[in-house]
């Protein structure tokens, strides 16, 4: 296996890890809630707290893989991350689960952005799209995953049982770190001397107006993104047991059909931005997105419910196929780990709030009206998105680390 396919490979198992730990929330809410006798608000705050973290540790380790080395951090965030999800199984109480869960996330936020820095630095830019789209696939995997474990394992061993199943990343984290070599862009961008060393990484995604304004659309837009994604992953089996009369296997099968289309979705989506370009790419999906979310919740009858929820992870997540290459293309590679995980982890922190408002918007509205909240979200990045500017592309022997967008889109 040649070293660009080695790094969509480490990347898409890490991921796939990733999207189950995340799903397991999502279907062991229920049991969570009851165990611990709280609201569902206070439920939703889970996955806000395990954002946090990945905010935190998206941000600290991006930097460290930007100073030591791609490879050698990203297995330290999957020993992280496997302990965390671990010892959620262990939480006596939901204070506990707070606290693991939030370093979970510390690993979790880490380990995405290094693996899109790795597969952006080895894929040619007019490839970057499509490997972009196949590790974000991996999450989709992880769904699956953990729709069929949560059918198996919760029945049987009740929701601790499922994060127990958190200790396979530390076998996969020892392979990575044996078989994938450094990235040989950061390598060769180590031998530089540039003219601003000492600059801090962070500083250097707002060193200019322009580049400022970049990071922070960026970042609105990957709010969006997380937003959409928590507010439909987390609660829709909830909704729809209860206004669809669904049981747990059932609700299961929907998170399937639905990430089959968001996989279908990221992959041509990854496609489309290779030759189309990512703003007007993300311009058709995002107004798509809006549609498909908001016509859903008039959607009804079992085949209805599968084939719309299938249509609505098409557009609505199909989209998260782009981010690696979105950021990757704006930002040099001295700070490329430094900017994915922190625009995008911003995203996951911020966007980590909306299970909260979904679940307060249940408890006193219905399902049309959280839909209504979705899709207009939607409708939100889309009107961000048009603001962004091309940039100009500079020459990565000449390039310094001031982090100036680098390439247009």
């Amino acid at each position: 296996m040649n070293y660009r396919n080695k790094t969509v490979v480490a990347s898409v198992a890490g991921l796939t890890l990733e999207g189950m730990d995340i799903m397991f929330i999502s279907f062991a809410m229920s049991l969570i809630v009851a165990n611990f006798h709280i609201s569902l608000a206070t439920g939703g705050l889970i996955s806000s707290i395990t954002n946090i973290g990945m905010l935190v540790g998206g941000t600290i380790f991006g930097i460290l893989a930007d100073k030591f080395g791609r490879v050698k951090i990203f297995t330290y965030t999957i020993f992280l991350f496997a302990i965390g999800t671990a010892l959620t199984g262990l939480a006596a109480n939901i204070e506990q689960v707070y606290v693991f869960r939030f370093i979970a996330g510390l690993g979790a936020g880490g380990e995405y952005g290094i693996g899109m820095a790795l597969v952006a630095e080895a894929w040619p830019k007019n490839k970057q799209g499509r490997a972009s789209s196949y590790v974000s696939i991996g999450a989709q995997f992880g769904v699956i995953l953990a729709a069929l474990l949560s059918a198996l394992i919760l029945p049987m061993f009740g929701w601790r049982g499922l994060f127990f199943v958190g200790i396979i990343p530390v076998i996969f984290a020892f392979i990575v770190r044996r078989n994938l070599n450094e990235s040989p862009e950061w390598l060769a961008v180590q031998k530089e001397k540039p003219v601003v060393k000492k600059q801090g990484k962070l500083i250097q995604l707002f060193n200019s107006p322009r580049t400022a304004f970049t990071t922070i659309t960026l970042a609105i837009m990957a709010t969006v993104q997380i937003a959409g994604y928590n507010g439909l992953m987390i609660w829709l089996p909830s909704m729809l047991q209860k206004s669809q009369g669904l049981s747990v296997s059932s609700s299961a099968l929907w998170t399937i059909s639905t990430a089959v289309g968001m996989i279908a979705g990221m992959l041509t989506f990854g496609q489309i931005i290779d030759r189309i370009g990512l703003k007007l790419s993300y311009g058709i999906f995002l107004l798509a997105s809006a549609a498909a979310v908001f016509m859903y919740s008039f959607a009804s009858g079992s085949v209805g419910i599968l084939i719309g929820g299938a249509i609505v992870g098409f557009f609505s997540n199909g989209m998260f196929a782009g981010y690696g290459a979105l950021i990757s293309r704006y930002y040099h590679v001295d700070i490329r780990s430094t900017a994915t995980n922190s625009i995008f982890n911003f995203g996951r922190a911020l966007g980590g709030f909306s299970p909260i408002l979904v679940g307060y918007i249940l408890q006193h509205a219905n399902m049309s009206v959280a839909m209504t909240y979705l899709a207009a979200l939607y409708c939100l990045s889309f009107i961000v998105m048009l603001s962004l500017k091309k940039g100009k592309s500079k020459s990565s022997e000449n390039e310094t680390v001031s982090g100036i967008v680098s390439e247009a889109i």
